[in-house]
């Protein structure tokens, strides 16, 4: 319930302070679910898909995050869960896992960090290894906007077709496919970078 409210709140908040549009909602998995897998930008760009997306969304962030004073909660009480970075949190994993089997939206960003130039960064392994593990299929998704966030910018989140469990190819048990995988993610964002920036 406060999700949905936070969610309004911060949708009407986010309408009047950008101008926010989507495109490729009809790629969407419907009724099941998936894996929304996104460039990073800005600290903004979960709130920016997810005011774009009528299910709730559940997304990791960065421990550190948690462990302020009030927007911790807050966090938590937008569905955030915390991952703690580099050290291989299986516990993050295995919730993130569970929660797409459990029909769920899941929002990931590979690359681990923020961008600061827009350009893509090196992709973690997380969100090839979850998406093969919960058999889910993956959104790539791209947060568009200037050289920089200001008020008023115009943002366009545009989701892509599925990359299906299938498509992945991702084996637990093999680096090397987890890592095909994580290239492919990437290089699907990408595109939809790049038929960003053809646009007259």
């Amino acid at each position: 319930m406060f999700y949905r409210f936070a969610r309004n709140l911060l949708h009407f908040f986010f309408w009047f302070a950008f101008k926010i549009d989507a495109e490729g909602r009809e790629n969407l998995p419907k009724d099941k679910g998936f894996i929304v897998a996104s460039n990073h930008r800005s600290n903004c760009d979960p709130i920016f898909i997810g005011v774009m997306l009528k299910p709730n969304l559940t997304f990791m962030a960065k421990i550190e995050l948690f462990q302020l004073p009030v927007i911790g909660r807050l966090f938590y009480w937008l569905g955030a869960f915390p991952v703690e970075r580099g050290k291989g949190d299986t516990g993050a994993v295995d919730f993130a896992i569970k929660t797409v089997e459990e029909g769920k939206i899941l929002a990931m960003f590979p690359e681990g960090t923020r961008s600061l130039d827009g350009k893509l960064l090196r992709p973690k392994s997380g969100c090839a290894l979850i998406a093969g593990a919960s058999g889910a299929d993956v959104v790539p998704t791209a947060v568009c906007f200037g050289e920089k966030l200001r008020f008023r910018s115009h943002i366009t989140v545009k989701f892509g077709k599925p990359i299906s469990r299938e498509e992945l190819g991702v084996s637990a048990s093999s680096p090397a496919t987890i890592k095909a995988a994580s290239r492919l993610i990437m290089s699907r964002i990408q595109e939809l970078l790049d038929s960003a920036e053809d646009r007259p």
